[in-house]
């Protein structure tokens, strides 16, 4: 049976271990993997990232071009220099990208001019024109009056811009009303670094204007145009970066930029900027390092779960093995219960078979060897009766079908009645006890001489010849009955103690190797817990045990 137990044993363990060295791989395997996906989406992250940091930087301008620009049109061309650089000071302090703003203050006539546009009849050309944020963000610096004598060539921008105009005036469809976004896109000019915004006229005045290229209007009124020419600077766009963790720097370059260190220590990408600012990009670079720590940041929750679900298989399998070798403890001690208890009945019953054929098979018996047969089996028969109502107590304590019996003893009296029984039985037995703190005890005597009897039958039985010696105290402390029995026996090892109060357990020694069905030490932890009390024990392989019973003091 004992090599079964360690076959089993080691059976068990080698699967069990097999099993977790098979998940610790997997564990190891899932963390590689798991750390190469948190690379790659990294990385990929990196990459794909840079559009929303675009799109945050850029939601200025995007304002400014959708918003701001046409506001321009609601003062229909009446704009003068004052009210401009009203306009212009909210521009240059909510945008300050717009470095420098010409607003061009411009008429529409079939009067040819000096500066400008003509075509047939129509001609467009500016009356003034004002620089404003170059040097005094506040003020307006004038370039150009028509009035002035001196010489001004005006610019590109306008006369870009008043193409635009003339050619869409021409393709103009009068009999439908044209969309906002047709206006918008004809009315401004977008170029590097710049925008050029004309106020958009309403739909009468561009009919008439459109009649003016025919050349039917003479004379015509003048109409007013107020033009706008916004100079960008793309290195004052407020970069907003929404993954400080990602991007280690992010700068404005040009398109031609081109970085000198391109080695694996650094990983870069670049998105180019929209409209007037598409001769530059946003150019993004983190060192390895920087972005290793956004890896470990998304691989760390993933690891935790894998550890967790590692754990939790760990934890299984460990479960599975301590019930695998609870089963087979189990079974050993029902096997060793019930092979005991087999032998304990088997002694009596086997003396009480062989009194009975010597009886059955006698002619006469004399009245000596009917008292020796009688006293034989009224013996045996007592062993089997005092065994059987140890099981029944057990069990009856167990369910608890019994009542506690309460009678008051006095403590004395009930010490050396026990030590006397134990003393006939066992003459070579050494008993000394000892009584202190009170006289009398109120419990039941039937439970405390079974526990009585219980811990002296362990005391002599687990001890040498030499030392077959018990001291009994019995104190009161603190409202409490401490009994303490004290032997001088084999001891119990440590590895055993938590164990020695467990159904069916029994002590491997040469002591317990016949006759013990491993319920005495059982049988009396459940009776002090029955009484309301506690039993604990100290011992020393060698040197002896103590067995502590405590029980509440009634009197």
């Amino acid at each position: 049976m004992a090599s079964e137990k360690k076959d089993g044993y080691r059976k068990n363990f080698s699967l069990i271990l097999t099993f977790i060295v098979l998940m610790s791989v997997l564990f190891l395997l899932s963390l590689g993997l798991a750390y190469r996906f948190s690379t790659k989406y990294i990385e990929n992250e990196f990459v794909s990232e840079k559009v929303k940091v675009l799109e945050q930087s850029i939601k200025p301008y995007n304002d400014f071009f959708q918003k701001k620009l046409p506001e321009v049109s609601f003062y229909n061309g009446y704009l003068d220099s004052a009210t401009a650089s009203r306009f212009v000071d909210t521009v240059l302090l909510e945008y300050p990208f717009v470095s420098k703003v010409i607003f061009y203050d411009s008429e529409v006539s079939n009067t040819p001019v000096n500066d400008g546009l003509n075509t047939g009849k129509f001609s467009f050309g500016p009356k003034n024109i004002y620089q404003f944020g170059s040097l005094v963000p506040s003020d307006s610096i004038r370039l150009f009056s028509r009035n002035d004598t001196r010489n001004f060539i005006v610019g590109d921008d306008f006369n870009a811009l008043a193409l635009k105009l003339v050619s869409y005036i021409e393709s103009l469809d009068t009999t439908r009303i044209p969309t906002q976004d047709e206006l918008f896109s004809n009315f401004s000019n977008v170029r590097s670094n710049k925008i050029t915004y004309l106020n958009i006229p309403r739909l009468e005045d561009l009919k008439i204007y459109k009649d003016m290229l025919r050349k039917t209007l003479d004379p015509s009124p003048v109409y007013q145009q107020d033009m706008l020419s916004f100079q960008l600077d793309p290195y004052k766009i407020k970069i907003i970066n929404p993954r400080p963790l990602l991007y280690q720097y992010i700068k404005i370059t040009p398109l031609t930029y081109d970085p000198l260190d391109t080695t694996a220590v650094y990983l870069s990408t670049e998105i180019t900027l929209p409209g007037p600012f598409s001769d530059y990009k946003l150019f993004f670079i983190s060192s390895k390092s920087f972005i290793d720590k956004e890896i470990f940041s998304y691989f760390f929750p993933i690891a935790l779960a894998i550890l967790f679900f590692y754990g939790i298989l760990v934890l299984v399998a460990v479960l599975i093995y301590r019930n695998l070798n609870i089963n087979q403890k189990m079974f050993k001690l029902q096997y060793d219960f019930v092979n005991n208890l087999t032998h304990e009945f088997k002694t009596p019953v086997s003396v009480i078979k062989i009194a009975g054929n010597n009886i059955k098979s006698a002619v006469t018996l004399t009245e000596r060897e009917l008292k020796l047969y009688g006293k034989i089996l009224d013996e045996e028969a007592d062993k089997l009766n005092g065994l059987m109502n140890k099981l029944l107590a057990f069990t009856q304590i167990e369910n608890k079908s019994i009542q506690l019996n309460r009678d008051r003893i006095r403590i004395v009296d009930f010490i050396e009645s026990t030590v006397e029984s134990h003393r006939l039985k066992h003459p070579d037995f050494n008993f000394t006890y000892e009584v202190s703190g009170f006289s009398t005890f109120v419990t039941d005597p039937v439970l405390l001489g079974s526990l009585f009897d219980n811990l002296a039958e362990n005391a002599y039985k687990y001890s040498p010849p030499e030392r077959k010696k018990l001291h009994i105290s019995a104190r009161l402390i603190k409202g409490k009955v401490v009994f303490r029995f004290t032997d001088h026996g084999i001891g119990i090892p440590a590895s055993e103690i938590n164990n020695i109060f467990k159904k069916f357990f029994r002590v491997q020694n040469q002591y317990n190797q016949n006759g013990s069905v491993g319920l005495g030490l059982a049988f009396c932890k459940e009776l002090v817990n029955f009484m309301e009390g506690e039993i604990t024990v100290k011992s020393k392989v060698n040197k002896g045990s103590e067995f502590k019973i405590v029980l509440p003091y009634n009197d």
